[in-house]
């Protein structure tokens, strides 16, 4: 791995964004989109998820079928890690701070039109239920927002550290880089075939496996349950059904809705859009119309259904019909539909039709599988009393026949850098020439080589190396701006403590590091899982102190200590990252950095 050290020229936008790669917010990802891939790239070279390949649960998964061990990676997901998203892990910033660090970048009225908590209002499901009383916000000023972290593997794992909890933790977009780290690292799946989806409110990745399978969250959804109207795939749905899709990320690159470039490979991109657009459309019978009422249930009054038991035509309303579903293993509309139907209470039946009511029946011409534009004509012809219900026509629509709101393709494509590299080993043997840029089947070693031979010319291997905290090869003068303007929630934590009280309790805290080797830790890490190596407590520390106003500051570590020096005291800490610097801190600016 080639060494940097603090001798690189950052601009301004350099800065931020190399800067963003340590704290890789939602606002820091959608305005650099280049840092999705590089948080894949370093849980990809973290040692954390090759560490899954040595667990039971995984063994003899490369004789496993694609499907199933895309299900062995799921299971292991949702049992070892929770979703979490909440306003108090990573703090707290407000409107005018963000908009002061990227006015440069961008304007307001496309950052409101793309962002959810500047204004943006494209799923109206949150916006009925009030985005900021969702996630708590209502307590606070309009103009406070949350940070909401995108977290490193090591970050998810640590949760467990925390207290309530028990498993690893991440929010949405932790999930989906987490997922395909792991498919490439444990299921072996070419990066090749993931394309990662980021939309305003949430995360996604859809698999080329099988019809295709989209991540959402820690869960899998295939074709199939895409359209079985359940809760769970309404959730997995919502973000496809009312988003605009901001960017799409592929190791070849990324496309992006408001740049006017794009990095992405535009034969991968097609390759992708079609896949994609395949998967979200499905013929349809019975059991895909069933599936529909049941997803859109305020349309079930409008039915009944008849069906032939115990030698006499029976008839139940729609919606009393799919009640029973609850505590039974039959479904409506599948083949155990009728065994379901039979074990409903007498009661529940009539000998005659209910008036005003359409009669749905399971061999009714009508729901021989045919494509969905034939279905409707069918339907209508059958029913032309629904030609009233428009809505009814456009969410059937919608539910057979999803488009997708990708970015456009009108953009100037460029090369990104994201050209395969030839993967060379440890001493220098080429291993691998191939089209892909990192293949699953080398070394953890040769795949640390493989990207850091195209940081060069790649962005995103680039900044893997500061979003994975590779500090013996990253320039420090990001990981500090970092460190010093976005930690807020080390510095409220010990709002109320006396710089003695601070330094005590740091020292008191395990002095082990979530991250190996000379990777390192940021304050809020120390902080929310109450751990970290000397020179992370000393940074943790020194960022307290700063915060506080001090004068002059400085932060030195050299062989077994790190030390933080005000005028007339000096707090030590042991550490055991071989890493030497030298920091000099005044009136909020850093006045030397040597490292």
């Amino acid at each position: 791995m080639t060494k940097h050290h603090s001798s690189k020229e950052f601009t301004s936008r350099d800065l931020e964004k190399y800067s963003s790669a340590f704290t890789l917010s939602d606002m820091e990802i959608f305005i650099f989109p280049e840092l999705l891939y590089a948080l894949v790239y370093a849980n990809i070279m973290s040692p954390e998820i090759w560490k899954w390949r040595d667990d039971p649960w995984f063994a003899g998964i490369d004789n496993m079928g694609p499907l199933k061990k895309m299900h062995r990676v799921k299971q292991y997901i949702m049992d070892h890690y929770d979703f979490n998203l909440d306003l108090e892990t990573w703090g707290l910033t407000d409107k005018q701070t963000e908009v002061s660090r990227f006015s440069g970048f961008i304007d307001m009225e496309t950052l409101s039109g793309s962002n959810a908590l500047f204004g943006y209002e494209g799923d109206k499901y949150y916006f009925d239920l009030d985005i900021r009383k969702h996630f708590g916000l209502d307590k606070y000023d309009t103009e406070i927002i949350p940070y909401w972290k995108t977290e490193t593997v090591e970050a998810m794992n640590a949760f467990r550290f925390k207290y309530d909890h028990s498993n690893g933790a991440g929010e949405c977009v932790s999930l989906a880089c987490l997922y395909v780290a792991a498919l490439f690292i444990v299921a072996k799946v070419p990066l090749e075939d993931i394309f990662m989806m980021g939309t305003p409110l949430h995360s996604q990745n859809f698999i080329l496996i099988d019809e295709g399978l989209i991540t959402n969250n820690r869960r899998v959804v295939t074709k199939s349950m895409w359209y079985n109207g359940t809760e769970l795939s309404a959730l997995a749905r919502r973000a496809m059904e009312h988003e605009q899709v901001t960017i799409v990320a592929h190791p070849s690159g990324y496309i992006h809705s408001v740049y006017p470039e794009a990095s992405i490979d535009q034969a991968a991109f097609k390759r992708f859009r079609e896949k994609l657009s395949k998967y979200l459309e499905t013929p349809v019978n019975f059991e895909i119309f069933v599936n529909f009422l049941r997803d859109y249930s305020h349309y079930q009054k409008l039915f009944q259904i008849a069906f032939f038991c115990q030698g006499t035509n029976k008839f139940i309303r729609l919606e009393r019909a799919f009640g029973y579903e609850h505590g039974s293993k039959n479904r409506l509309g599948d083949k155990t539909g009728k065994k379901l139907l039979c074990e409903m209470d007498e009661e529940e039946m009539n000998l005659t039709e209910y008036p005003g009511r359409l009669i749905l029946t399971f061999d009714d011409e009508i729901f021989k599988t045919r494509p969905y534009q034939d279905f409707i004509r069918l339907l209508l012809e059958k029913f032309p009393e629904m030609k009233e219900h428009e809505d009814f026509v456009t969410d059937l629509k919608k539910f057979v026949h999803l488009v997708p709101r990708l970015p456009s393709e009108n953009k100037t494509f460029i090369s990104g850098g994201h050209l395969p590299a030839p993967i060379v080993n440890s001493k220098g043997v080429l291993v691998s020439a191939s089209p892909n840029t990192i293949s699953p089947f080398h070394t953890r070693e040769d795949i640390i080589l493989a990207i850091s031979s195209m940081r060069a010319s790649n962005p995103s291997a680039d900044l893997a190396f500061y979003a994975g905290r590779f500090m013996e090869s990253c320039d420090w003068k990001p990981f500090f701006k970092a460190a010093f303007e976005r930690n807020p929630v080390s510095v409220a934590y010990f709002k109320d403590k006396t710089p003695d009280e601070v330094y005590a309790e740091l020292r008191s805290w395990p002095d082990d590091s979530i991250y190996e080797g000379n990777r390192l830790s940021l304050p809020d890490e120390v902080v929310n899982y109450k751990r970290g190596d000397g020179l992370e407590k000393a940074i943790t520390m020194m960022n307290t102190l700063k915060s506080r106003q001090h004068g002059d500051l400085h932060l030195q570590a050299a062989g077994t200590l790190a030390k933080v020096k005000v005028p007339g005291i000096i707090y030590e800490f042991q550490t055991g990252k071989s890493l030497e610097l030298n920091l000099e801190y005044c009136n909020r600016s850093i006045l030397h950095l040597n490292v």
